[in-house]
């Protein structure tokens, strides 16, 4: 294959995208194609190489020893080409290209919905691709070039910026479900209320972490409801189940028109602000870095 024709280098990158998401229907879900077109495509190219380089089971896909061989170039050499393309843009007068975000549910609601219409109508040759998900993944792995979480939950090895503001977290419950339920003083009365907790995107329930001045304490309650999604638990709480924790942001419409009141107002807790983050390299996609920017000035 001395001359590489536009099929083969398709066909090569498809390999390589195989490769990172670990078989051929997630491979084929990211590149939004069938699984048995892509098997297809793979099938050919191994033909015109006279290898065979995955091997393939009901439960499995593998590289066999030549491909990783190729995969380990593919990497490197398609990582060059990105390079090369993105250093294009620098001459050109807006950022073009394809982002892939992964994107906490609260984060899309409050960072994403306000903001992304003026950001397309601004830059109208950058495509997004957004997957709304909690659970907490490797977005190196999984191919996106950027994800938004809270501060806090930021892996190490990640370049972050923060977006907006600190959270402020409160507890809210319906008038209703106040009303015919015992008066509440103090986070350790929580105790006898029916509490809808939340668990997080790595499994872990979280916590209620509540502050009065210098006062803080975390409460400790047997839950009457988990969920997994901030927006079930609102709505569970504006139906009269209990008294849910969550941001402040995300029940402000609900407060104002009296579907919600807060519980404790006096006991609240701020957290780190929403940050997006992306792999440490040299050279930032200018689609990226506009996104990065547009959002730190929009929110």
């Amino acid at each position: 294959m001395a001359n590489l024709t536009r099929t083969d280098l398709g066909d090569l990158n498809l390999v390589r995208v195989i490769a990172r998401a670990g078989g051929f229907r997630r491979a084929a879900l990211e590149l939004d194609i069938s699984p048995s077109a892509l098997s297809h495509a793979v099938r050919n190219l191994e033909a015109r190489l006279g290898v065979r380089l995955f091997n393939r089971t009901n439960r499995s896909v593998t590289p066999t020893d030549a491909g990783r061989a190729l995969i380990a170039s593919l990497v490197s050499g398609f990582g060059a080409i990105e390079d090369g393309l993105e250093g294009i843009n620098r001459y050109r007068d807006r950022p073009i290209g394809r982002l892939r975000l992964n994107v906490l549910t609260d984060a899309a609601r409050l960072i994403l919905a306000p903001t992304l219409a003026s950001f397309i109508v601004k830059y109208p040759d950058i495509k997004i691709d957004i997957t709304v998900q909690d659970d907490f993944i490797d977005i190196v792995t999984e191919g996106y070039d950027a994800g938004i979480r809270f501060g806090g939950r930021v892996p190490e090895e990640m370049i972050a910026q923060s977006i907006g503001q600190d959270l402020r977290w409160i507890m809210v419950a319906s008038p209703a479900y106040l009303e015919n339920s015992p008066s509440i003083s103090h986070p350790a009365e929580l105790a006898v209320h029916r509490c809808i907790g939340l668990r997080t995107g790595t499994g872990a329930l979280d916590r209620w972490e509540l502050e009065r001045d210098a006062e803080m304490t975390t409460v400790n309650v047997d839950w009457a409801v988990i969920v997994s999604e901030t927006a079930l638990a609102i709505e569970l709480a504006e139906r009269g189940v209990g008294i849910t924790y969550c941001q402040e942001r995300r029940v402000v419409r609900q407060i104002e028109s009296g579907e919600l009141c807060e519980v404790l107002p006096e006991w609240s807790s701020f957290g780190p602000a929403f940050h997006i983050y992306y792999p440490s390299r040299r050279q930032v996609p200018g689609a990226l870095r506009a996104l990065i920017n547009h959002l730190r000035s929009s929110v």
